[in-house]
């Protein structure tokens, strides 16, 4: 690891660290995430990451959401769910909430830069907001069997931090459909945008986002 790799993650490790705070509610089990965003970052392929605190920010945000979801979790905080709203969607202090939608827009912008439509509707609606595949294959018109394969497939390429040019209209109408169901105010202009997306096939790009 060179230098400017250490110094990308440590100039963002303050705010990574209040982003674990602000979602898992404890600053030691905040420090345990950012350990495991260190690793991670070691261990990636660095030199393929065109947004370091982008990667680093989606990163430490996926791990916190894994860790209060988690059944030992959900154990010692049967109240969590109606918590972690309050705490992340409700919050009154005016810099959590500007990082909060940093954060949704810099996973809107991952997502566009490294996964098809069809991928990328598949991944939000399975790791973001954990559909069954059976319902996602309703949803998109797919098989679960499809659904399923498009998942595999869109993990492999989030890891693999390969990117391409995408369409700033195809950000903008998951960005905009993305921040309200993140918010809890329902999913189905969500599905109706994915949806209506996965009409587009080919390579990540203009040309495969384009309305």
């Amino acid at each position: 690891m060179n230098d400017d790799d250490l110094d990308a993650f440590v100039d963002a490790r303050p705010r990574l660290f209040r982003t674990a705070h602000r979602i898992v509610g404890d600053p030691h089990e905040a420090e345990d995430i950012l350990q495991e965003v260190w690793l991670r970052w070691y261990r990636t392929d660095r030199a393929a990451v065109t947004n370091a605190e982008a990667f680093l920010l989606t990163t430490t945000s996926r791990l916190a959401i894994n860790h209060i979801r988690s059944a030992r979790h959900r154990r010692e905080t049967p109240a969590l769910p109606r918590e972690y709203e309050d705490t992340v969607y409700e919050t009154a202090d005016p810099q959590a909430g500007i990082e909060r939608g940093e954060t949704i827009e810099l996973a809107v912008q991952l997502l566009c830069e490294r996964l098809l439509p069809s991928e990328r509707a598949v991944f939000v609606l399975r790791e973001g907001f954990r559909y069954p595949y059976q319902l996602i294959a309703e949803r998109l018109r797919i098989t679960p069997g499809n659904a399923r394969q498009l998942a595999t497939r869109a993990r492999a390429r989030i890891m693999a931090g390969r990117t391409g040019p995408y369409s700033t209209d195809a950000r903008d109408r998951l960005l905009k459909a993305l921040e309200p169901a993140a918010r809890g105010g329902g999913l189905s202009g969500l599905e109706t945008t994915l949806a209506a997306d996965t009409r587009f096939r080919g390579r990540p790009g203009p040309l495969a986002d384009a309305a």
